[in-house]
């Protein structure tokens, strides 16, 4: 008999054969009669287990078998109004396919949670929580939504080398690798392979895949290794094209979150927001003067820190009743070290590029690139950076760049911000960071 799901077995007919499997949450002994609730990945259902029926021995060794064994039931689906699935099943045989070791160093169905590091030692216990598991079905929607975004405008998938020679964005914060008798490292970011594709034809290109920073810190915020969500676009007329195509597609993934998710958010009580076009926007410097109306306080030059992204955050709810704004004009000496980004022909102490901030942090950044190659060079110059390290990227500048730009998301962020989870390593199944590569 093959294995069918909880859920499957709910259109089954009333006495019907059927043959389940999964981990054994919870026994409650009643003496001549005892319910099993078995786990599987699609809900709980029960088994009813009376020592009549299966005679004392065996039914003594059921009911002691360990918490969060793997078993499997062949029985007979009982309708019933006493179950949340309807139904129970009356077994006609209980094997044992892996018996758990006691204790468990981590509770499943405790009503007490664990601290952090003890659940994700033991993240594969950790992960069998419905609430868990929840966070991450909704974030296999989110990507869903946005691969369908991408490709009903016309993205292409591409895969980039996370092994390069040079960084996108200077060596302060780059693991090093030993490749062959070479020095390499590892990708901060697709950047420099996004725009050669530009520089290549293809126009309209977006990956997803693990991006690498060696930020030697610990955040609720941030991790060693995440999810860079990253798209770029030719023959752009300016950055207001680059936020255009970022809010459509926030708004489209949320929309596909909230249409397919609809279960696993009302489970975990989020409410999302779908953000209208057009998202607002606020200048750096209009930032600050909203900051300073607020008593913000700095110790040195005016700074949009952790602390003010919050601030600013709360302010657009309470006045604008919205999770997202655009913080746009940033000065070009916050973003030297993006040599890359094109700064503005009436004012070169600002940049074209900007940052989409939700629910007080920052998602995207991104903007228009500098596609002249003198300029780009000029401004490579000024923070020093050597031009034959970026040898191979320059030289896609010389035969024929379109104007460009494209945007870095932070997936695992993006999922934090979305479910109000208190630390982003919730969103990762196997977080990295300054204390943690196991497991």
């Amino acid at each position: 008999m093959k294995r069918i799901h909880s859920t499957d077995a709910v259109n089954l007919e009333d006495g019907e054969k059927c043959k389940l499997a999964g981990w054994l949450q919870e026994v409650k002994n009643l003496g001549g009669i005892a319910f099993l609730k078995v786990r599987d990945r699609e809900d709980v259902f029960q088994v009813v287990l009376v020592k009549k029926e299966t005679g004392e021995d065996e039914f003594e060794d059921i009911v002691n078998i360990p918490r969060e064994s793997v078993i499997e039931i062949e029985g007979k689906k009982t309708d019933t109004d006493q179950t949340d699935l309807g139904y129970e099943v009356h077994p006609i045989s209980i094997k044992v396919v892996c018996e758990a070791e006691k204790p468990l160093p981590l509770g499943v169905v405790d009503k007490v949670d664990a601290e952090l590091p003890t659940r994700l030692d033991n993240r594969f216990l950790d992960l069998r929580k419905k609430d868990k598991r929840n966070i991450f079905e909704l974030r296999n929607l989110l990507i869903e939504g946005m691969r369908d975004f991408f490709s009903q405008e016309g993205f292409l998938e591409v895969s980039t080398p996370k092994v390069v020679a040079a960084g996108a964005e200077g060596g302060a914060t780059l693991f090093d690798v030993d490749y062959y008798e070479e020095k390499a490292h590892l990708a901060q970011s697709p950047q420099l392979f996004k725009q050669i594709l530009m520089s290549a034809g293809f126009e309209r290109v977006y990956e997803i895949a693990p991006a690498y920073r060696a930020e030697d810190f610990d955040t609720i915020r941030h991790t060693s290794e995440f999810i860079s969500v990253d798209f770029e676009m030719s023959f752009i007329d300016g950055s207001e094209d680059i936020m255009d195509m970022t809010s459509y597609m926030v708004s489209h993934t949320l929309s596909h979150v909230k249409e397919h998710g609809n279960k696993q958010l009302e489970e975990l009580d989020v409410e999302l927001e779908v953000p209208e076009h057009p998202i607002k926007k606020i200048t750096h410097r209009g930032c600050i003067e909203i900051l300073q109306d607020l008593g913000k306080e700095w110790e040195d030059r005016p700074e949009i820190d952790t602390e003010a992204e919050k601030m600013l955050g709360d302010y657009v709810k309470e006045n604008h009743d919205t999770d997202f704004f655009y913080i746009t004009e940033f000065p070009t000496r916050l973003k030297e070290s993006t040599f890359y980004a094109m700064r503005k022909e009436y004012d070169p102490s600002l940049t074209t590029y900007f940052d989409l901030e939700y629910k007080g942090q920052e998602l995207v950044s991104g903007g228009q690139r500098e596609h002249r190659y003198d300029v780009l060079i000029k401004q490579m110059d000024e923070i020093g950076l050597e031009e034959e390290d970026f040898e191979d990227y320059l030289k896609a500048f010389k035969y024929g760049m379109p104007t460009h730009g494209g945007i870095g998301l932070g997936l695992d962020r993006f999922v934090q911000q979305m479910l109000d989870l208190s630390n982003i390593r919730e969103a990762i199944l196997f977080p990295r960071d300054t204390s943690r590569l196991r497991p």
